[in-house]
């Protein structure tokens, strides 16, 4: 069978070149590819139905990606051993490939799009995300789908000062920025990522370097698809319906009423029914045959009408939807130590945006086993973030978690945890829960900040508090005007060219999420707003400390206890003993909660409860094992009778190390019974008298503490 293959390699100058391939798998769908780095191989196949859907005005995209177990030559764990439910280390890797490639697609393509990337083989050097966004769009790019790119997501790393594009697992363990880039060959369209509070400067300086290597990559996927006779032309559509004299009209007689509108009224409710009574006064104006025949393009219009005259009065007058300047901030609130029964909490409430976090403190038990084809690992550091439909007003259907729930709570989750203390500091397991109660404007930002407080008003000793802002930009390219708006409204989201989130310390930035929507966006302008960010951030970190200033000195009462070690390796197993005897006796006279594991060639103790006492017993026993003192000869020691014998009895001498207390060393008379004199469960007192000199064994007596009968 002939088959007509292209590959097309690309050289980032590492010694690690990324192929790619098409015309050998999946040929049934529109576009598919095979990338590959190593032994690294995504596929990725795009199709798009023919037509459009009765009465869809939008682009129903999906974007899946997952990661087969085979892969890596491992089963799927659960009953059914098979790939189940994504996980979130997929949805996100799907949320960061969609935020990419959405925006290329023509605005007036409506048709059902679907993309599937699949890893397919993985090594331990080359890391599959880095490679999704490439995979994607070059699927796309050899289809006949109508599609404004290619583009391409690389991983940029700043490893020893210097910046490194896709970094293997061993590189970016040492990276102090690790941000996911998407462009295009002449701009920026998304960016995400975590680091250690960098400036602003250096943030940019990342992102500069990515874009490099960005070029390259859709250079190579356009030097493919022209080999690719099935990707020219891309296939023709008629999606909707225009009418040039409706849309001129509605501009004439509603710009004006729109704009005015915009600048007078200052509440949302206030806003949306005077929005809404300009449009019905339009449609009021049309016959019932014309709003029937022509819905879509009237709600086009009117929401077209309405954002070019609030872009407009943002530019012109620097006069905001709700009154504000461009630079203000709306007014903020926070508590602390709200709710009793969590062991922190915190309310931070920013104009109409409003989060209750709470913190939850859990042992070495409640850390999260992260169980994916590629990563095998516990968790200590878990944050939850809900969004339920009254947060903005609505009475809709919960369906469990949403794609949305999981990328905001990553984003806060990867704002904060630069900030957290070393395990030798604070070893507990940490879940923060931002429950969002109002929202309009950015609540993953205010999960930040609430987050910030619920961990200080726990008596988690953060190296320094974080802030978050969500930014906006409005840009007019044929005058060259640009506005740069700090706590953007949830409107103020859709109507911009630019929307992005910054969070950081007073020392520098901790992560970003930026999602850019127009071309040619200059490095000096991004520059520009990340400032002004900073700024934001400064006012917003500032009325929070005005609540809380530092950690509490203390955990709260009710909070567990947790005292944490290190134990030699070869102590773990008599710690836990046979079948875990050992450590389940310790558990069962102390009270204490016991957890150990093996980390970097040593063992991890936590003992905790919510009894000092029980707590300094059970690490006392602990101890006396991993490092146990020596017996000595002629000592007196107090042991716990294990096991009773007709010839006596076994006890604990110092744990770990047992001896026999013959029925002859009990008493000075006659014992008929070992059980006449002490009982299984019993703490006898006892002296080594000595040791046998041919087994070793240790003498004990009893009878040699008890006065002589005379």
């Amino acid at each position: 069978m002939e088959m007509n293959v292209v590959t097309k390699t690309i050289d980032l100058g590492d010694g690690r070149p990324v192929t790619i391939e098409t015309g050998k798998l999946a040929k049934q769908a529109h576009g598919s590819v095979v990338v590959r780095q190593g032994d690294t191989m995504l596929l990725a196949a795009a199709v798009s139905n023919r037509d459009a859907s009765e009465g869809v005005d939008f682009l129903p995209l999906t974007v899946d990606y997952r990661e087969k177990y085979a892969a890596t030559g491992r089963f799927p764990g659960g009953f059914f051993k098979r790939e189940a439910r994504p996980s979130d280390t997929e949805i996100l890797v799907m949320r960061l490939v969609d935020r990419a490639l959405r925006p290329t697609f023509p605005e007036d393509y409506h048709s059902d799009t679907q993309v599937m990337i699949q890893l397919m083989s993985a090594d331990k050097e080359n890391m599959p995300d880095s490679l999704a966004g490439l995979a994607a769009s070059a699927a796309l790019a050899v289809s006949d789908i109508p599609f404004d790119g290619p583009i391409s997501e690389v991983r940029v790393a700043r490893i020893g000062g210097k910046f490194v594009i896709n970094p293997t697992y061993a590189q970016l363990e040492e990276a102090d920025i690790d941000m996911m880039i998407a462009g295009s060959m002449d701009s920026i369209v998304m960016v995400e990522g975590e680091m250690n509070e960098v400036s602003e400067e250096e943030m940019v300086g990342a992102i500069e370097a990515a874009h490099v290597a960005i070029q390259k990559q859709c250079q190579a996927q356009l030097d493919m698809a022209a080999e690719v006779p099935s990707s020219s032309p891309k296939r023709t559509y008629e999606h909707e319906k225009t009418d040039g004299a409706l849309k001129q009209r509605i501009h004439d007689e509603l710009y004006q009423k729109y704009y005015d509108s915009a600048k007078n009224a200052k509440s949302k409710e206030e806003r949306g029914s005077t929005f809404k009574a300009i449009k019905q006064g339009f449609l009021d104006t049309l016959s019932d045959e014309d709003k029937s025949a022509k819905q879509y393009m009237l709600r086009d219009y009117l929401k077209a009408t309405q954002k070019k005259a609030i872009r407009d009065l943002l530019l012109n007058e620097g006069i905001r939807l709700d009154g504000r300047g461009t630079k203000d901030i709306r007014p903020i609130w926070c508590e602390v130590d709200y709710l009793p029964g969590p062991h922190g909490s915190a309310i931070f409430t920013r104009g109409e945006t409003q989060s209750l976090t709470t913190l939850t403190l859990g042992t070495k038990d409640d850390e999260q086993l992260i169980d994916n084809a590629l990563v095998r690992k516990t968790e200590k550091f878990l944050l939850h973030y809900n969004f339920p439909p009254f947060s903005t007003g609505e009475a809709r259907p919960i369906r469990g978690t949403s794609r949305r729930e999981i990328g905001h709570g990553n984003l806060a989750l990867r704002a904060l945890k630069p900030m957290l203390p070393p395990v030798e500091d604070c070893p507990y397991t940490i879940r923060l829960v931002s429950e969002i109660l109002e929202s309009n404007g950015s609540s993953s930002m205010a999960t930040v900040c609430a987050g910030t407080l619920a961990l200080m008003d726990g008596g988690i000793p953060m190296t320094r508090p974080v802030s978050g802002i969500a930014m906006g930009l409005i840009t007019d390219p044929e005058s060259g005007k640009y506005a740069v708006l700090s706590d953007i409204l949830g409107d103020e989201d859709h109507l911009g060219d630019m929307d992005f989130k910054v969070t950081g310390t007073s020392e520098g930035i901790t992560a970003c999420q930026m999602d850019i929507k127009i071309k040619g966006l200059s490095f000096a302008q991004l520059t520009e707003a990340l400032l002004q960010a900073k700024e934001g951030r400064a006012h917003i970190l500032g009325e929070m400390l005005k609540t809380m200033d530092s950690h509490r000195e203390d955990y709260k009462d009710h909070a567990p206890r947790i005292i944490s070690f290190e134990v030699p390796a070869e102590a773990i197993g008599p710690i836990i003993g046979p079948g875990g005897k050992i450590i389940n006796e310790i558990q069962d006279t102390t009270g204490a909660n016991v957890s150990i594991g093996d980390a970097d060639g040593k063992g991890l103790v936590e003992v905790s409860g919510d009894n000092k006492q029980a707590i300094d017993t059970a690490v006392a026993r602990i101890r006396a094992i991993a490092f146990p003192p020596t017996v000595e000869v002629g000592e007196v020691y107090e042991g716990l009778v294990k096991t009773v014998m007709p010839y006596g009895a076994f006890v604990e001498i110092i744990p770990g190390q047992d001896g026999l207390l013959h029925i002859s060393e009990l008493d000075h008379g006659r014992v008929n019974e070992v059980t006449d004199v002490i009982n299984e469960g019993d703490i006898v007192k006892f002296k080594v008298t000595g040791r046998d000199p041919r087994s070793g064994k240790l003498k004990l007596s009893r009878k040699v503490l008890l006065p002589k009968p005379e």
